[in-house]
């Protein structure tokens, strides 16, 4: 596929589990070699829908294509052509880095497999460590080893659940390095996560709550799609005054960062009437530009509000 191709092209997928829908008719379009982050809290849906598109889960509703395939009845092929990369650690903590490797290989019957795992070791930094046991690896080492085994098979589509996920902020920063070098090799990626500034480094992204999909595209399509207006204010007691400000109508969020208070609304005018009241010697106020997180938090506050019965 050509860059810009589209690799998945789903539409209504819908996923329940009794009486619960998980993943209530999300569509979703994700092209060749772009990384798409899919962010929403805990329980919005966003492993479910990674699974039914890897072929683990299957659809009640919905159609489409994953890499070509038929999302609902061509599941064995996409598996195939996919590395999926679990939330938690998933493979053997009593083998070897090498042994998990070439365990893995044996599974998707990979072709010259010692050749490959030895690859494998020098691509992701792991071969000075091939014979150290899974289970004695720190975060940033399992997570470099489950990279490495979802790459064995040279998939076309990467899909990663929360991959950063407890590891350290350098592990972290080299991880989205080395997804940048796989994406600028062609290789698309799929990756849900909950950190803001990875979520920024996405060429695109879209945001799940409840199982519905609310926004997508570019971070700067996003942010602008919300139109939030944001205040920060500095002083004192900071979380009095959140408490007052919580209290007045135009004010739909307060988010404390750092030093200062972020104050947002969605209609400009009643939050400047709200804050007015504030706007004295004792507090140092101006407007910023509304960043992803307080876009986020406004888009999770609306969708418990709207679900409220």
């Amino acid at each position: 596929m050509k860059n810009g191709d589209s690799v998945i092209d789903v539409h209504g997928m819908t996923k329940r589990f009794g009486d619960r829908t998980v993943v209530d008719r999300v569509d979703l379009d994700v092209r060749a070699g772009e990384i798409f982050g899919f962010l929403g809290p805990n329980g919005s849906g966003k492993t479910t829908f990674l699974r039914m598109l890897c072929g683990l889960l299957r659809a009640d509703e919905g159609s489409g294509t994953c890499l070509g395939h038929d999302v609902i009845n061509e599941s064995e092929a996409i598996k195939r052509e996919v590395g999926y990369m679990t939330q938690r650690f998933s493979f053997w903590e009593d083998l070897s880095i090498e042994e998990n490797l070439d365990f893995v290989a044996r599974m998707y019957d990979v072709k010259a497999r010692r050749q490959a795992v030895r690859e494998s070791l020098d691509h992701l930094g792991l071969a000075q460590r091939r014979g150290q046991l899974a289970g004695q690896l720190s975060g940033g080492w399992k997570q470099r080893l489950a990279l490495a085994a979802c790459l064995l098979h040279k998939p076309r589509l990467l899909l990663l659940d929360e991959p950063t996920a407890g590891v350290d902020p350098k592990a972290r920063r080299d991880f989205w390095n080395e997804i940048h070098h796989l994406a600028g090799e062609g290789l698309t990626v799929l990756v849900t996560t909950h950190y803001m500034d990875e979520a920024e480094r996405c060429h695109r992204l879209a945001y799940i709550s409840r199982g519905k999909l609310l926004t997508h595209g570019r971070v700067t399509e996003v942010i602008a799609h919300e139109r939030l207006t944001t205040w920060a204010v500095t002083g004192p007691d900071l979380p009095d005054l959140t408490q007052k400000l919580r209290k007045r109508p135009g004010v739909e969020q307060t988010v404390a960062f750092g030093n200062s208070l972020h104050v947002s609304g969605s209609d400009a005018a009643a939050l400047e009437k709200a804050i007015a009241p504030f706007r004295t010697d004792q507090y140092e106020w101006h407007q910023v530009d509304s960043g992803l997180e307080d876009v986020f938090i406004h888009l999770m506050d609306g969708a418990d509000e709207n679900s409220s019965p």
